[in-house]
């Protein structure tokens, strides 16, 4: 069995063991109804940015360093933010305007600590940015041994578990495995996201068929975050008042897995009860979506500390 077949089922194992964690079915329809009856689009179409403006291999070049350094852990007290044209930003449209910015003018990132550090200079520190900086350091390694562009070595994988196969095998920073009494449970959110939004780009931007379908979504913050927020999903008492009182859940604690894993049991859900109309990533996109509203997040999102979402 290949990797991404082994995301499709292990996570089910919290799932049925869940004490935590709970589904509302009754809002998970509901929510059906929603979507339904909206157009399911994909993330990065209402990035403010233009991005998908530009040439497809610039994009997926891009989207490499993005996904490297841009797309994990925000959260601080304070927040980190930057100003910019825009206005105050934070999270991951805030470091993906900085990123872009650079990519524009040139897309060379091999950089000092230093240069690396005054490229995300904020309010205050981004969270992880070591972690960031090594992963950059890695990025740029696997282009220099391979003399090429990521977007030419990754140029003939169009479906994805070939693509997600290259970019974890090649990549240990994409890792994403925890153990749930005794069982290996894994999620790659990153790395199924960097998946997922090259081949969107590629679909839309070359018109090439293209195969996604194994994908099964993003297990993070801000989803369970809109899936509760909506009534889907459900805490504990206990869980309930550490999440509201911003309480940091260690990474890889009870508590973290199970909403991970429920997350994805409620896209899964969707996805069936829709006739496997969309894809779980497009579902996924469309939560997503739902959460860039913080008029409707009623409830702060969970917080953990990593460098898996």
């Amino acid at each position: 069995m290949n990797l991404i077949n082994k995301l499709n089922y292990s996570y089910k194992f919290v799932c049925d063991n869940s004490e935590n964690v709970g589904i509302n079915y009754n809002k998970i329809d509901e929510m059906i109804d929603q979507i339904r009856n909206s157009s399911v689009t994909y993330w990065l179409d209402s990035n403010p940015y233009g991005l998908m403006d530009m040439d497809v291999e610039s994009i997926v070049n891009f989207l490499f360093i993005y996904h490297a350094i841009g797309d994990y852990c925000f959260w601080g007290d304070p927040k980190w933010e930057i100003q910019t044209d825009l206005g105050t930003m934070d999270g991951s449209y805030a470091i993906m305007y900085l990123i872009l910015n650079k990519f524009k003018a040139n897309n060379n990132f091999e950089m000092s600590i230093d240069e690396f550090k005054k490229l995300l200079k904020g309010n205050v520190t981004i969270p992880l940015f070591e972690d960031r900086y090594h992963n950059l350091v890695e990025m740029n390694n696997l282009l220099k041994r391979s003399g090429k562009s990521f977007y030419n070595l990754i140029i003939d994988l169009n479906i994805d578990n070939q693509l997600f196969e290259f970019i974890v095998s090649n990549l240990d920073y994409f890792k994403d495995v925890s153990t749930y009494d005794g069982e290996e449970i894994l999620f790659y959110k990153r790395a199924q996201l960097l998946t997922s939004d090259i081949l969107h780009v590629r679909e839309k931007k070359e018109q090439i068929d293209v195969d996604y379908s194994h994908l099964i979504g993003c297990a993070d913050y801000k989803i369970p975050q809109v899936m509760r927020c909506y009534g889907m999903l459900e805490f504990s008492d206990s869980l309930a008042d550490r999440v509201d009182n911003k309480v940091e859940l260690e990474e890889g604690s009870k508590e973290e897995v199970e909403i991970r894993a429920n997350t994805l049991k409620v896209i899964d859900y969707i996805y069936e009860k829709l006739d496997r109309k969309y894809s779980r990533m497009d579902i996924n996109d469309f939560i997503w979506l739902l959460g860039q509203d913080k008029s409707k997040m009623t409830k702060p999102y969970h917080r953990t500390l990593t460098k898996r979402y």
